[in-house]
């Protein structure tokens, strides 16, 4: 019982200071070339997300 409460507790604390410093983390992650590529080619990989970035950059047929 005390195991669980604490691994339970643990994972909560966790969870709480990565939700806190999200942005921190995320750009420690992203300040490596490497791991921006990764992550870029990852998300582009998503046909909807590709198709939205690629009209909002480059212009495609107005939607009225």
């Amino acid at each position: 019982m005390s195991r669980m409460l604490t691994s339970i507790l643990m994972i909560g604390s966790i969870g709480y200071f990565a939700f806190r410093y999200r942005y921190r983390i995320l750009n420690v992650l992203l300040a490596s070339g490497w791991m921006r590529r990764l992550a870029v080619g990852s998300i582009m990989s998503f046909p909807g997300i590709k198709n939205k970035m690629m009209k909002s950059v480059f212009g495609g047929p107005s939607e009225w």
